[in-house]
């Protein structure tokens, strides 16, 4: 079950140990300095277990957040945590190193060293927590990793940033059916990222395979506006072969068309659920459908009612 971080739960006076217990509880044990006055003490957001793999999202005022010499030599199972920067700017300090991230960038930090998390207008954003263990990488490559920007500019990276965040922004994960089972091709992709970093082309290569059928299917997700998506385009935007890339999905049972089909139509029909007035075909446009006709007989297929009548229910 997840966690829920709500300081409007707390007396004003035991807030800041009622956030300093939490979060070493559930994430790692931190100092955090908050502004001067105790009302300006809050923290909300939500810390969730899928797997090895910990997320931790939400927000607090604190302005810093340090784990001291002394923590890091805590009894903790080692750790590296990813800061997935969603919007403003803040700062991670470790091994004598400087990261000021910008919205779309992500960061590492580890817990086995000395850290501190700067934002001058409060911590917040996505922190996403895995064990050593579990991450599969030499110390000496970890250390190298912490506290700069990862891969700025890299495709993986991007879609990383952006799988990551919509991994903390679902709340239907934390209790869906077997939702733990996110949690190891999520750190692969995290392993993929640092390795691409780091150029280390023979870590990179198994996180890279591990991870292709869920890239393939997040790129197809991004595209599915496009009337024009294909195997074909969505092939060459992975560098491989439409062959192969029918060959990557089968393995999980996975039939390309039928997985564009089956989202485009959820979408449309989330939209004219919304809203009662918008035109169906406007909708229908709006998620690749370029055939009304097409489209009215596969929302019947898949629904057992036209647009129109699921539209006015």
């Amino acid at each position: 079950m997840p966690f829920i971080l709500d300081t409007d739960e707390v007396e004003e006076r035991d807030r800041a140990e009622f956030v300093h217990e939490a979060l070493g509880a559930t994430m790692v044990p931190i100092e955090l300095h908050w502004p001067g006055h105790r009302r300006s003490v809050a923290a909300h957001g939500v810390v969730t277990d899928l797997g090895d793999l910990t997320i931790c999202s939400g927000r607090t005022t604190a302005l810093r957040v340090e784990r001291t010499a002394a923590l890091a030599r805590d009894s903790m199972e080692p750790s590296i945590f990813i800061n997935v920067q969603l919007s403003g700017s803040s700062m991670v300090v470790q091994h004598d190193r400087e990261a000021v991230l910008g919205p779309g960038e992500l960061v590492m930090y580890d817990s086995t060293s000395p850290y501190t998390l700067l934002n001058d207008s409060g911590m917040t954003g996505n922190f996403f927590r895995v064990p050593h263990s579990a991450l599969a990488m030499p110390h000496d490559m970890i250390g190298a990793a912490c506290a700069v920007k990862l891969g700025p500019g890299h495709p993986v990276v991007s879609l990383t940033h952006d799988y990551l965040r919509r991994l903390a922004a679902d709340p239907a994960l934390t209790t869906a059916v077997n939702a733990d089972l996110v949690g190891q091709p999520s750190i692969e992709l995290i392993r993929a990222v640092i390795a691409i970093h780091l150029r280390a082309d023979e870590l990179a290569a198994e996180p890279m395979a591990a991870t292709l059928q869920m890239r393939i299917l997040e790129y197809a997700r991004r595209h599915l506006h496009d009337p024009g998506l294909s195997a074909e385009q969505i092939a060459a935007a992975h560098h491989i072969s439409v062959r192969y890339l029918y060959k990557v999905l089968a393995g999980s049972g996975i039939s390309l068309a039928d997985w564009i089909r089956t989202r485009r139509l959820e979408a449309c029909r989330q939209a004219l659920a919304d809203d009662d007035a918008v035109a169906i075909s406007a909708v229908a446009r709006r998620h690749g459908f370029s055939d009304l006709s097409s489209f009215s007989r596969a929302f019947r297929a898949a629904y057992g009612m036209s647009p129109s009548e699921w539209q006015k229910r």
